[in-house]
């Protein structure tokens, strides 16, 4: 009997060591380390993401507990009198972004679906790669050729001739100034075409031609075709592309500081000259010389994030809006 139970022992104690080795194996399995190395980055953006957070937030709290909620709703900024105020670099930073939006959108994706759809291949291929050459350039030469070429331009020839013929608007008001808050939108409106063009190209071009096939054998013309088969299949990524945009604008220091004319004021009119939050900071953030100025800057650089984030998740809600429902609108889960 006890040689029984002895040989019992040994065996439950051997399938245990089975198990504990066959459990180590598999925590050491390529797969397990690589799925941990993957949670580990995957984390890192979010502690990064944090990190900035509770920085930013910890650097600009004298500015917080100083003006309040007054900071965002006051128009004043006296760095000598330290009373701060960031509504005018608010307004500016969303209202050149939405404009150059607003006119770069159909520029952009009707040339993605001339790229894709109606040009030969061989011009298709050559706008392109003159289009994605236009995103490689540097946001200094695009501000550069802003200031001495297109703001002289403005000054010339377009703002006179909008304010004889449109000067009874609020929007053509002033003196044509040349750098303005028009000059910012152009700028931001050039450097957000490649963009939103690339990727609305790379949507279509994925879209099925089965899709596009169907709707030729059903008697519908060229038009037609793009209207009810290429378009609404594609129109979740096309609204990606056009949000990755917005971002680029929002978000875009140099150009616009170059050309926007850096008055830290709100008017309607297009040809004043405006400020915008990227543009306050890489302006005097060098030349801070008391702690409550940084912090405002600094509130105005956590302000900036803040409607970053808040863009992209209003974005990720409104493709959910549009695609939800649809075959091949890629539902966002």
């Amino acid at each position: 009997m006890e040689k029984e139970s002895s040989t019992g022992r040994k065996a439950v104690s051997a399938e245990q060591s089975v198990s504990q080795t066959r459990s180590m194996k598999k925590i050491l399995s390529g797969d397990s380390i690589f799925k941990g190395i993957t949670i580990c980055f995957a984390l890192s953006i979010l502690f990064i993401l944090l990190l900035m957070v509770y920085e930013m937030g910890r650097e600009s709290f004298p500015s917080i507990r100083q003006f309040g909620l007054k900071f965002i709703t006051s128009s004043t900024w006296d760095a000598v009198a330290e009373d701060f105020g960031a509504l005018p670099f608010i307004y500016g930073s969303v209202i050149s972004s939405l404009l150059a939006l607003l006119l770069a959108t159909p520029l952009s994706v009707g040339t993605a679906i001339f790229v894709t759809e109606i040009s030969q291949k061989r011009i298709g291929g050559i706008i392109s790669a003159l289009v994605e050459l236009l995103a490689a350039i540097p946001s200094v030469i695009y501000g550069l050729w802003g200031v001495l070429v297109m703001a002289p331009w403005l000054q010339r020839s377009v703002q006179p001739f909008l304010i004889d013929h449109f000067g009874y608007l609020p929007f053509f008001q002033g003196a044509p100034y040349g750098v303005s808050m028009m000059a910012a939108v152009i700028i931001l409106m050039i450097m957000i075409v490649p963009i939103i063009t690339s990727i609305s190209k790379e949507v279509l071009m994925a879209i099925p031609q089965s899709q596009r096939e169907a709707a030729v054998a059903l008697g519908a013309t060229r038009w037609e075709m793009i209207r009810m088969a290429v378009l609404p299949y594609g129109r979740s990524g096309i609204l990606g592309a056009v949000i990755l945009g917005l971002g680029r604008a929002i978000g875009e220091t140099m150009a616009v500081t170059m050309v926007i004319g850096n008055t830290p004021q709100i008017s309607l009119s297009l040809l004043s000259p405006a400020y915008t939050m990227p543009s306050v900071i890489a302006n005097e953030f060098a030349e801070t010389t008391t702690r409550m100025h940084s912090a405002a800057l600094m509130e105005i650089g956590l302000i900036l994030l803040a409607v970053t984030l808040l863009v992209n998740v209003l974005a990720r809600l409104l493709v959910w809006s549009v695609t939800r429902g649809t075959a091949g609108g890629g539902r966002i889960q």
